[in-house]
């Protein structure tokens, strides 16, 4: 009975992270050396997701019955797990761009926005930009237009003065 205790408030403190958040995403960190690990989680911090090593089983206990159940069939070996509540590519993008350096490292499959993504999926989720990009590009797009017929209109009214 003892075990069960102890082993609860880490699934609560799991359930706790998952709790509205917007993706999850699993690696396999097997091979990482101290250095590299720390500045994993450096870069995890400063786009402000949770990444901590827990084992599958409290995992899966934590996911059951919830949108991320579906990453249970990935929860083999060494598991290591990114959340975001904020920015749903994050945890993909962050990962991926880490793993690029760091052969040992691999991505194994998400959850984003509720569906559900293999190791290959998370890759191409990874490539899409962070919100605040996708909404400046969206902006600069919708300026361009306005900018340039305020530079016709003021031709024209510079034409009409002469």
């Amino acid at each position: 009975m003892a075990k069960v205790e102890q082993k609860q408030p880490i699934v609560e403190e799991i359930k706790s992270h998952l709790d509205g958040a917007k993706s999850v995403v699993l690696v396999d960190y097997l091979g990482l050396t101290v250095e590299q690990d720390t500045k994993l989680r450096k870069e995890t911090r400063k786009e402000n997701l949770v990444y901590k090593v827990y084992k599958n089983t409290m995992i899966r206990r934590a996911i059951e019955g919830t949108e991320f159940a579906d990453l249970d069939k990935d929860l083999e070996g060494p598991t290591a797990i990114a959340i975001s509540k904020d920015d749903a590519t994050a945890p993909a993008r962050v990962l991926a761009k880490f793993g690029k350096d760091v052969k040992a490292f691999e991505l194994k499959s998400g959850v984003v926005e509720g569906t559900y993504y293999d190791a290959a999926g998370i890759a191409e989720v990874a490539k899409i930009p962070s919100r605040e990009v996708l909404l400046s590009r969206l902006l600069g797009s919708l300026q361009s237009p306005i900018t340039n017929l305020a530079r016709v209109l003021n031709q024209v009214a510079e034409q009409k003065a002469e």
